[in-house]
């Protein structure tokens, strides 16, 4: 029985490709007869610059950028098509996980950093930048990231906002003269696409500050604090509608990454694209799963954003246009995670901690192997009761 597994990262514990060796593992435990394909993807958050460099025989290129909180990171980013595309996760310069948990503060925290690798790329000749948006630390619209390729966001006494969140209320006016000619909205000869993970707004109730602002904190902050980062990002909207006029108040997908999916757009002219869409005709990954009997995908954490075209769902509905069944594993699972059903999911499954760990993460490997043990059990076993 041919399978192909399609996992992205377990954030915290596994690379998409260790994620699909141990699901791999697992079904050789269960039966001989499994043939597993490992094809590790990504939908623009971590492990999307791996994923696409395997896949494609590209290069892994480093540079050095500031970090969300100003300190200076070694930030991989890939290269393919002979260098003329590059492959750049933003959270590579700007996420959640560089950052000691009691360094995370989206009040403070920058995009100055992916700002810098953009640049990086454009200055070793890519002609074509795909910008992976999600696993952020920041909630500051992309303005760190336009201030880092020469826009001048100014307060009232003509300087320089300072970095994150808070400082989009100090913004009165932007402009844009400084930027290059080869990233600028309209005028860019370098192509932009970023990578979104989620499609929401960039404010409101469903907006980047209401529902993933508090992820970024070190603790829970208070509903008026996560009121306060939507209001900041409002005001910036405005300002970005009076120049470089640009709407992204409703936008779909401008709230990913805290806004850098909106701030790419109107300052880069960049497209937003589903990300697992784009990196799945990236790596032709439809051709790839022809010709197998079953998917086995999955990630770290099954919820109501999975079913929101995140990669799990992405793999169902390329593998139903094939005619193949399809079986999730989760690392954990939560509220919402069902909804995954009605988007072409046919069953899900979630490794537990061992009795005696609170911890998820432990032995997450060894976990994650014995679940897809039992889930190729149970294929065999069905194939003799059907």
């Amino acid at each position: 029985m041919k399978v192909a597994v399609v996992t992205s990262a377990f954030k915290g514990t596994l690379t998409a490709a260790e994620a699909a060796r141990h699901i791999a593992g697992g079904l050789a435990r269960a039966s001989k007869d499994f043939h597993a394909t490992c094809l590790p993807t990504a939908d623009g958050g971590a492990g999307t610059v791996e994923a696409v460099v395997r896949s494609c025989g590209g290069r892994f290129r480093y540079a050095n950028v500031r970090g969300p909180r100003g300190r200076m990171v070694r930030a991989r980013y890939g290269i393919i098509n002979n260098g003329k595309t590059a492959v750049i996760e933003m959270a590579a310069a700007s996420g959640l996980s560089l950052l000691y948990e009691r360094r995370r503060n989206p009040f403070k925290t920058t995009t100055y950093g992916t700002g810098e690798l953009i640049k990086a790329a454009i200055l070793r000749g890519a002609e074509r930048i795909i910008v992976g948006v999600g696993d952020s630390a920041t909630v500051d619209g992309g303005a760190g990231m336009a201030q880092a390729l020469g826009a001048l966001l100014l307060d009232g006494r003509g300087r320089q906002i300072p970095p994150g969140n808070e400082g989009l209320a100090a913004l009165r006016r932007i402009d844009l003269s400084r930027m290059p000619p080869s990233v600028s909205r309209g005028a860019g000869r370098v192509e932009i696409l970023a990578a979104c993970d989620v499609d929401n707004p960039l404010v409101g109730r469903k907006g980047a500050a209401y529902v993933f602002g508090p992820q970024k904190f070190s603790t829970t902050p208070s509903p008026a604090k996560v009121r306060r980062m939507d209001e900041n990002l409002r005001h910036f909207a405005r300002a970005v509608k009076r120049n470089p006029g640009v709407s992204l108040a409703k936008t779909k997908m401008a709230g990913a990454a805290g806004g850098l999916a909106g701030g790419l757009h109107a300052f880069l002219g960049a497209e937003l694209c589903g990300g697992f869409a784009l990196i799945a005709d990236l790596v032709g990954l439809e051709e790839r799963l022809n010709g197998h009997d079953v998917v086995i995908t999955g990630e770290g954490k099954l919820d109501a954003q999975t079913a929101c075209g995140k990669a799990p769902v992405g793999v169902a509905e390329i593998a139903g246009r094939l005619g193949i069944p399809v079986v999730a594993i989760g690392g954990t699972a939560e509220k919402g995670a069902e909804k995954i059903l009605a988007r072409g999911v046919d069953a899900y499954f979630v490794c537990r901690p061992a009795a005696d760990s609170a911890d998820v993460r432990a032995d997450a490997g060894g976990r994650l192997a014995e679940c897809a043990e039992q889930v190729g059990r149970l294929i065999i076993a069905s194939g003799r009761l059907f």
